[in-house]
């Protein structure tokens, strides 16, 4: 088996964030006549997208998408990658691309043309640091297994698969095929459940995915107390341990679990950190979790650069980092 080109490739729903604070109080009355959940994904049609920006005070506009940001991060550990997402060719589309290749990750898929824009995510941050996501997916609906090029994912470590995509048919037949590609070239896959709601909505198919086609999960405590619908945290490890080589379960200010093989991990969260906007905290650990595990690290190494990563993430508005964290880790390694 030849040597990977990139440590990771991640796939998922190429999205523009769109970030802005709010109150509890707007939140709570949008969840009726809007189906909102704090803390929650909820997909959104394009008018429910502008009505939605039409309320937001002072917007913030950044590239995003789960997959996109743990890219990010990953390239700002000093790692080599590539990401596989639609976007329309559109401005946003273009903007998209073009963060992507300044951080020197490479982005190959074909555009869309047509009347169907690039999606975004309309991010409401209230004053605790938690996010609720109100998703357009616009052009991200698209990415089919045609999108999957087998040659592509064999360059790659570790192929990453994000759970939002999971809503259209299309992608899952996408996940699956780039799972099965990663194999067939002897490398490893990874997935993150990304949120308790998408985990309701797709159960059994995520089993299915976690227990035939996945080396490496990723989840927070609710996606999977949510996946093995248990009450327990304890039952649901004990469960995942026999489903997947490894599992890594974050727990907010209380860290993270590994089990790898059987073998328990327990890291701590950073301390001290002042929580700001918690969008995309599990894409930084995971990120941070990923360069580890691509350099060879041991799992609590890999943990303690997930948490480094998402402390640094909560602590700013927005989902990528402003600083470099390979500098970070250095600092802190000092």
């Amino acid at each position: 088996m030849s040597n990977p080109e990139y440590g990771l490739i991640t796939i998922g729903n190429a999205l523009v964030d769109v970030l802005a604070k709010t109150t509890d109080d707007y939140i709570t009355s949008q969840r009726e006549s809007a189906g909102m959940e704090k803390g929650s994904m909820n997909l959104v049609d394009k008018d429910r997208a502008l009505s939605l920006y039409g309320d937001m005070d002072a917007p913030t506009e950044m590239s995003g998408g789960s997959a996109g940001n743990t890219m990010a991060c990953f390239a700002s550990f000093g790692g080599k990658g590539a990401y596989i997402g639609k976007v329309a060719d559109d401005t946003l589309g273009k903007t998209f691309a073009s963060d992507l290749h300044q951080m020197g990750v490479d982005f190959k898929t074909s555009p869309l043309s047509g009347a169907t824009s690039t999606g975004r995510c309309m991010i409401l941050v209230t004053p605790d640091g938690e996010r609720t996501m109100n998703t357009f997916l616009g052009a991200a609906v698209e990415l089919t297994p045609e999108d999957i090029e087998p040659d592509f994912i064999a360059k790659a470590k570790v192929t990453y698969l994000e759970g939002y995509l999971f809503d259209p048919p299309k992608a899952m037949q996408a996940f699956v095929k780039a799972a099965h590609e990663a194999h067939e070239a002897g490398r490893q896959v990874s997935l993150t459940l990304s949120d308790a709601f998408c985990v309701g909505r797709h159960r059994e198919a995520f089993k299915d995915l976690v227990e035939n086609h996945v080396d490496i999960l990723f989840a927070n405590e609710d996606e999977l107390i949510s996946l093995y619908e248990t009450d327990d945290l304890e039952e649901a490890l004990e469960i995942v341990k026999d489903k997947c080589a490894i599992s890594a379960t974050t727990r907010s200010e209380k860290g993270s679990v590994i089990i790898n093989a059987g073998n328990r991990t327990d890291v701590e969260a950073e301390k001290n950190v002042t929580v700001v906007d918690t969008t995309g905290a599990g894409d930084a650990y995971a990120a941070g979790f990923l360069y580890g595990f691509t350099e060879d690290m041991d799992m609590a190494q890999c943990g303690r650069l997930g948490s480094i990563a998402a402390a640094e993430v909560i602590s700013q508005m927005g989902p990528r980092p402003s600083i470099s964290l390979a500098d970070l880790t250095q600092k802190k390694a000092a």
